[in-house]
């Protein structure tokens, strides 16, 4: 299965006949389509196939974009402390519904409103995030999808050693800062062990230190690359994965944006899967039914995904076993 990033194309309007020679009479003919405010605290590009999934899910309950509804993404380009301003302006705007693609985004939509239904989708718990007193029937003006967060980590550098098992030295990279980087780090080099692995661990939470952690790679023959979920690392998914062809590094990490750039594998939660069930949601809403009522959709789905280009660039071939798991191969043009 071959999966391609291909921009959206909207619908082209053609008006004629007494539309063309009254225009806005015929538009005041029509009700005017409800608004959905995305907001998102990523940068564009790289949520690009979120807000794809996002709209299937809408045109999988009979929502189709600028003919049934419009969709307006918001974004604060990695700065969360923009969050707020963006939920109050969508909010004195009246828009339909608020859907967000993230914690930050969604405790900043529900300080917002508290009547403007609030779709979400999370990685992790939203009880303990303070989003909705409970899963089942939360009540309230907020719902969504909770993805699950698996640990995964251990399975990514089993991954990285079944695709370069010549590799003796791999290289973790994560952010010291992170309560679960510890106990993330410490589950790796047990299965660094028993793979009889050397692994060198790079912290990294400010940019000029992730920069390093690549320059320093072919010093110490690392053979490949594992990255830690992380929130400030998933901001800079593009740029890691850029990072990683210009190193020419095999390197793994759990976002699609990650390997759409340059990088090698992504193996985490589907999020493609978790905002099409919000934007199905979401439809849901449009058509009368209330987010109190609609249960916290919980997402379980984990994908793995090569960048095959990537993988010819480096003289890596993939095992047929791992790309008979795969969930899909992006084939982007470096």
């Amino acid at each position: 299965m071959i999966l391609r990033t291909k921009p959206m194309r909207r619908r082209d309007f053609i008006i004629g006949g007494a539309a063309a020679a009254c225009p806005f009479a015929a538009r005041a003919q029509q009700p005017a389509m409800p608004v959905v405010g995305f907001l998102n605290r990523g940068l564009p590009k790289q949520s690009t196939e979120l807000v794809y999934a996002f709209r299937q899910g809408l045109n999988k309950v009979g929502y189709t974009e600028n003919r049934d509804v419009v969709v307006r993404n918001h974004y604060a380009w990695g700065k969360d402390d923009q969050l707020p301003g963006i939920a109050a302006d969508l909010v004195q705007h009246q828009v339909a519904v608020i859907a967000t693609a993230g914690a930050p985004e969604a405790l900043a939509a529900k300080a917002a409103t508290t009547t403007i239904p609030i779709v979400f989708t999370i990685e992790g718990d939203p009880i303990a995030a303070g989003l909705v007193p409970t899963l089942d029937r939360p009540g309230g003006n907020v719902t969504g999808v909770a993805v699950s967060k698996m640990e995964v980590g251990p399975k990514r550098l089993e991954l990285l050693h079944e695709v370069i098992p010549t590799a003796s030295t791999i290289g973790l990279l994560v952010n010291p800062t992170n309560p679960a980087a510890e106990p993330l780090v410490r589950d790796a080099q047990a299965v660094a062990r028993s793979l009889g692995l050397q692994l060198h661990v790079f912290n990294a939470s400010v940019d000029n230190e992730i920069e390093s952690a690549f320059a320093a790679l072919p010093g110490l023959q690392a053979g490949g690359l594992v990255i830690a979920p992380d929130p400030f690392f998933d901001n800079r998914a593009l740029r890691l994965g850029a990072l990683a062809l210009q190193y020419s590094v095999p390197a793994i990490y759990h976002q699609r944006a990650f390997i759409a750039a340059g990088g090698l594998i992504s193996y985490g939660a589907s999020l493609t899967d978790a905002f099409q069930v919000a934007g199905a949601y979401t439809g849901r809403i449009l058509k009368g039914e209330k987010p109190g009522d609609l249960s916290v959709q919980q997402s379980t789905k984990v994908e793995l995904l090569f960048n095959t280009k990537t993988a010819k660039s480096l003289g890596i071939n993939i095992p047929p076993a791992l790309f008979d798991r795969a969930d899909g191969v992006i084939n982007f043009s470096l």
